[in-house]
């Protein structure tokens, strides 16, 4: 069967997709978006979260053919062109980047917090970030990156005033064309 999607603000279709085939394979290997991992297959570790008309969803658990349709935002698409999101900059500049395996997950999941809640506790971003299993980092640099991260879309919307950075409290996220 055919699919056809918006990927990052981009009409995409997939061909040749069977019946049981996930998002995220289509992600990765049909339209070659490889930064969403394949991890686990069973939703449990959180690599593969991207959103889903705005809503942060493990890719591996959505059959392809729910995206038919509908808006996907990968962790390519938070960059605006070769400028990174402000919380894929923090997460740069605290070395919350080692191995990469969760990154994008998390990218995205500090992403959705940080449009519903400019200014999360580090109870509230533990909270957020809970589906996300890192091996690496001990979550002290993850912390540290979402911290920074509100700091600098705070800077960001202080700068553009009556603009939210990040979509915004209360906000779905948007993707680099504006679409929610």
């Amino acid at each position: 069967m055919r699919i056809t999607m918006t990927v990052n603000g981009e009409p995409r279709q997939a061909d040749d997709v069977w019946p049981g085939e996930n998002l995220l394979y289509v992600l990765r290997e049909r339209l070659g978006l490889p930064a969403a991992k394949n991890a686990c297959e069973q939703g449990e570790c959180g690599s593969c979260t991207v959103y889903l008309d705005g809503v942060p969803v493990c890719a591996c658990l959505v059959a392809a053919g729910q995206a038919q349709d509908r808006s996907i935002i990968t962790v390519e698409g938070l960059a605006s062109g070769d400028a990174l999101h402000p919380v894929q900059e923090a997460f740069l500049a605290a070395g919350a980047v080692q191995c990469g395996f969760c990154t994008p997950g998390l990218l995205i999941a500090a992403h959705d917090l940080l449009a519903r809640n400019a200014r999360p506790t580090d109870l509230e971003i533990r909270e957020a970030l809970a589906g996300n299993l890192c091996r690496c980092t001990g979550y002290g640099q993850i912390l540290a990156a979402v911290r920074a991260a509100a700091d600098r879309l705070a800077a960001a919307a202080t700068e553009r005033p009556g603009e939210q950075a990040g979509g915004g409290p209360g906000q779905r996220p948007r993707g680099p064309q504006g679409e929610a």
